[in-house]
C-alpha cells in the first residue's frame, strides 16, 4: 500500500521593484545569453553563500519543466511559492516567451526547450561555482540542502557513493538530508564517513537515548564574519519513506531543538545564523516565524524555484529549485551581528551557454561510462511532453500508471506524488536513463493487490490532508498520489475525509463502490516485504511493446477551490 505522502533571477520586476537585486537589464531582453551574463552579480557584504538543493543524483544535464499547478491553501493561498506559469510571469515582471519564463514556468515549455535546451550538470555547476570563489575565494559557502544522494540508475548502483564523490569533487562546505536515509542506516552512516564535509541533520535523534545521531551545527569564518550553519532534514522521512530502513532514529520539525541550536550558536559567538532545511517552503515559513534568530534560511524538500528572496520577519528565505538546474548566490552584509544588506540571484545552469569544468566533466563521465550500456539505451520515444512536477498527475506520472494497469494487469492503478524527475519535450526518444530518473529508488517493487473503494477513498484523502492541511506542520510528504483507470473530484479547501468525491471507475463508467474490491497496481510501497518486479521493468515493458507513446493532460481529475 502506499505511503502517506536568466537567467536569472534573474530578473525580477524590475529596477524600481527590486533595487538591491542583481538585474540581467538589456541581455536578458535581448536574448543574448552568455556564462559572463549569468554571472554578473552585485557584490554586497563580507558573505557569499551559494547554495542547491533537490538535485536527485542528476549529474549530466537534463529538461526540467516547472509546476504548472502548486496549489496552497489557508494563509499561504496565493502566495509564493503558490504562483505559478503566466501568474509568476505577472509576478515577478519576466517576459513571456524569455529565458526567464523557460526557467522558472512551464509557460511553453515544449517550444522553448528547442531555444534553449537542457538545464543543470554537475560540471556546468562547477564552472559557476569556480567562478565566484575566485571572485571571493574568502567569503563564499557552498551548502547542499539534501536529496542529494538519491534519483538516477548510477546513485542507485553505487549507493549513493557516485554523489559523495560529486559533491567532494564540487567542494560543498555542509549539507543535510531526506531521500539519503533511504539506502538505510548502516550505508548512510559509511557515506557520511565519505563526505569531505559535515552532515548536519540536527533534528534527528536515536530512538533508545533520544541523543543527536549526526552534527547539527558547524561554524565558518568567511570575511570575517563567523557563520553558523545549522542543519535540518526532512522531519517526517519514517512517514513518507519506509521506517523499517531507519528504525533506531527518529525525527521531527523540533523548532524548539533549533531555537537551542541557534542559542547556543550565538553564545559562541556566531555573527550570521545560517540553516540549511528539508523542511518543505511553506513548513520552513511557519518555522521562521517561530522561531527567532534565523538570519537565513535555504530551504529545499519542495522544489521551488523562487526568483527572489522571501522575507519572514528578519529572516531570508532562499528556495533554489531543483536537479541541478540552478545555483542560488545571496551575499550578505553583517553589523553588530544582524543582517543589514543583501543582494541575490537565482541563476539557471543553461548547459549550452556555460562550458562544463573539466575536472567534474571527467569524474561525471567515469561515474556514467561504465553503464552506457544500460542508461544509453532506448526503449521507445513520446510524440508528447512528458513531465511529472505538480500537484496531481503529470503526463509521465500517467505514463507509469498506464504501465502498471497493462503490465501488472490491474483495474486500477497508484503512483506516489515523488516530486523528482526529469521532463522529457515532445518527440523525443525515451532511454532506460529516462526510466530510472523516475523510479530510481530503494524500495521499487511493483505491487499487485485488491483494495476495497472505501480503502482507495481512504488513501486518496489521507495523501490529500498531507498535501493540504492549512496548518503546514502536517504536510509530511509529496504531492498528490498519481492514479490510473479513475478518476475523482478534490476540494483542496475540505476537511480531512471530506476532500474527495465523484471516484469513478473509467473502464466502466460507475461510481468506485466504498464495498467493492479492486485490483490495484502500485509501487514504492513503505511496507518491508513487499513483492513484485522493479518499476522499471515494468515501464521499460510496456514502452517497449508500445514503441510510441502520447500521453495526453489528465483530465480525470477535477480540482476544486485552485
Amino acid at each position: 500500500m502506499l505511503s502517506r505522502r536568466d537567467f536569472l533571477q534573474v530578473a525580477a520586476a524590475s529596477a524600481a521593484m527590486l533595487p538591491a537585486r542583481a538585474s540581467l537589464g538589456h541581455a536578458a531582453s535581448s536574448q543574448k545569453l552568455t556564462q559572463e551574463e549569468l554571472l554578473k552579480f552585485e557584490t554586497k557584504g563580507q558573505v557569499t553563500l551559494l547554495n542547491f538543493t533537490d538535485i536527485h543524483a542528476q549529474i549530466a544535464p537534463v529538461y526540467f519543466r516547472e509546476p504548472s499547478v502548486n496549489l496552497g491553501v489557508g494563509p499561504v493561498h496565493g502566495l509564493v511559492p503558490h504562483i505559478t506559469g503566466k501568474d509568476l510571469l505577472k509576478h515577478y515582471g519576466l517576459m513571456a516567451g524569455s529565458s526567464q519564463a523557460y526557467a522558472f514556468t512551464s509557460v511553453d515549455f515544449a517550444e522553448l526547450s528547442k531555444q534553449y535546451g537542457r538545464v543543470g550538470g554537475v560540471a556546468h555547476m562547477a564552472t559557476l561555482v569556480k567562478a565566484i570563489r575566485a571572485e571571493r575565494p574568502d567569503n563564499t559557502l557552498l551548502v547542499d540542502c539534501g536529496d542529494t544522494w538519491q534519483g538516477s540508475y548510477t546513485s542507485l548502483q553505487t549507493q549513493g557513493e557516485d554523489m559523495v564523490d560529486v559533491c567532494n569533487k564540487l567542494g560543498v562546505d555542509a549539507m543535510t538530508a531526506h531521500w539519503e536515509f533511504t539506502y538505510g542506516q548502516d550505508r548512510v552512516k559509511e557515506l557520511v564517513e565519505k563526505c569531505n564535509f559535515p552532515f548536519l541533520c540536527g533534528n534527528v535523534q536515536d530512538t533508545e537515548w533520544e541523543e543527536d545521531v549526526f552534527e547539527h551545527t558547524a561554524f565558518f569564518e568567511r570575511g570575517g564574519v563567523k557563520v553558523a550553519l545549522i542543519g535540518q532534514a526532512f522531519p517526517y522521512t519514517p512517514v513518507a519513506n519506509p521506517r523499517y530502513m531507519i528504525p533506531e532514529w527518529s525525527f521531527g520539525i523540533r523548532p524548539n531543538k533549533l531555537q537551542e541550536r541557534i542559542e547556543a550558536a550565538k553564545a559562541e559567538g556566531a555573527e550570521l545564523i545560517v540553516v540549511a532545511s528539508h523542511d518543505g517552503f511553506d513548513v520552513d515559513r511557519k518555522l521562521a516565524s517561530e522561531v527567532s534568530g534565523i538570519d537565513v534560511l535555504l530551504t529545499g524538500h519542495t522544489h521551488d524555484a523562487v526568483p527572489d528572496v522571501i522575507k519572514v520577519g528578519d529572516t531570508l528565505m532562499v528556495a533554489s529549485g531543483s536537479h541541478g538546474k540552478f545555483l542560488a548566490r545571496l551575499d550578505v552584509k553583517v553589523e553588530n551581528k544582524k543582517v543589514v544588506d543583501y543582494s541575490f540571484k537565482l541563476m539557471p545552469i543553461f548547459s549550452d551557454v556555460i562550458a562544463p569544468d573539466a575536472e567534474m566533466q571527467e569524474l561525471v563521465e567515469s561515474i556514467r561510462g561504465p553503464h552506457k550500456g544500460v542508461i544509453e539505451k532506448v526503449v521507445g520515444h513520446t510524440e508528447g511532453l512528458l513531465y511529472r512536477r505538480g500537484n496531481f498527475n503529470g503526463t509521465f506520472d500517467d505514463l507509469i500508471c498506464q504501465a502498471l494497469l497493462e503490465g501488472r494487469d490491474a483495474e486500477i492503478s497508484m503512483s506516489p506524488g515523488f516530486r523528482w524527475g526529469s521532463s522529457l519535450p515532445p518527440g523525443g526518444a525515451i532511454t532506460m536513463d529516462d526510466i530510472y530518473n523516475q523510479t530510481a529508488i530503494t524500495y521499487p517493487n511493483a505491487y499487485r493487490s485488491k483494495m476495497t473503494g472505501q480503502m482507495i477513498k481512504d488513501i486518496l484523502e489521507d495523501v490529500a490532508d498531507n498535501l493540504f492541511n492549512v496548518d503546514p506542520f502536517y504536510q509530511q510528504g509529496g504531492d498528490m498520489v498519481r492514479v490510473g483507470g479513475m478518476g475523482y473530484t478534490i476540494d483542496i479547501h475540505k476537511p480531512m475525509g471530506s476532500r474527495i468525491t465523484n471516484m469513478v471507475h473509467l473502464k466502466t463508467g460507475q461510481p468506485i463502490d466504498a464495498a467493492k474490491e479492486y485490483v490495484v497496481a502500485g509501487w514504492a510501497s513503505v511496507n518491508e516485504g513487499t513483492e513484485g518486479p522493479p518499476i522499471w521493468d515494468v515501464v521499460a515493458g510496456y514502452v517497449s511493446h508500445h514503441k510510441t507513446v502520447n500521453v495526453p493532460e489528465n483530465q480525470n481529475v477535477k480540482v476544486i477551490g485552485a
